[in-house]
């Protein structure tokens, strides 16, 4: 997934063919790149970050970091602590918590302030934890999940190949109307119309997901007459983000004992 992950170019067992050699090439790949658009972070009412000077690391395993420059974080918010990291590929890492009212985020904001000589590019920016931000925008549009890689594609394309489920090696629904999303470093993925399922077998669970590609997703347990329930054994995306609009109505499968098969 994305260039860093799966099989892309800079994960550690990238697919494909390339016209060079890797030989003597680290393992451990990074790639430090712009990523030129306007960020802004919010805690408890309060924007700790605005910027336009963002950065992308891409390093192989990992997804995609983004880094900012320390001068574009709110300091008056900031205290160093005596916290500190090693990564043998970056160096060693200082830490920040961030004081918002009564609101303590503690090692919230790391540095790498003298980065190794191969990451030199790493001094003077900055790297927090997103997923303790309570708003995130891209210019004026709030995202949810993890930030999107620019690296990382989903497509979704009409289908008359029949898919099938089957579950313990029954059918369940079989359709000629499928959706097939394809997503960078995954395999494709069918979709079947709700419609094309037995009538009752889908009962809504509570389990919901985020994917920043697609959207939240909704899980589904799975209730056949005679066995015992699957729990969150499909999802469906009620509300999807532009790019999987297509799926809006459809569900997907993927549990123990349950096959999905395209062309049998």
């Amino acid at each position: 997934m994305s260039l860093t992950l799966g099989t892309g170019p800079l994960a550690g067992s990238p697919g494909g063919a390339f016209n060079f050699a890797f030989d003597g090439a680290p393992k451990h790949r990074i790639f430090f790149a712009d990523h030129p658009v306007r960020i802004r972070a919010v805690v408890a009412g309060r924007t700790i970050l605005d910027t336009t000077r963002a950065k992308l690391l891409h390093e192989s395993n990992i997804p995609p970091v983004v880094y900012v420059p320390l001068a574009d974080l709110d300091h008056r918010l900031l205290e160093r602590t005596a916290t500190s990291t090693h990564c043998p590929f970056k160096g060693d890492a200082s830490y920040w918590t961030l004081t918002v009212g009564d609101r303590v985020e503690e090692d919230f904001v790391w540095a790498y302030e003298a980065p190794l000589e191969e990451a030199a590019w790493l001094e003077g920016h900055a790297a927090l934890y997103w997923n303790r931000v309570d708003e995130v925008y891209v210019e004026d549009e709030r995202i949810f999940g993890r930030m999107k890689d620019p690296f990382h594609r989903v497509d979704v394309y009409e289908t008359s190949r029949p898919v099938q489920v089957r579950v313990g090696g029954a059918e369940l629904a079989s359709s000629v109307r499928a959706k097939l999303l394809v997503e960078t470093g995954l395999p494709p993925r069918p979709y079947l119309p709700r419609a094309d399922l037995p009538a009752g077998v889908l009962v809504e669970s509570a389990t919901r997901t985020v994917c920043p590609y697609k959207g939240e997703a909704t899980y589904w347990h799975l209730d056949l007459p005679g066995s015992e329930r699957i729990e969150d054994a499909a999802w469906s995306y009620e509300t999807p983000l532009p790019e999987a609009l297509k799926i809006q109505g459809h569900v997907s499968f993927h549990n123990e004992g349950i096959a999905l098969q395209i062309d049998g």
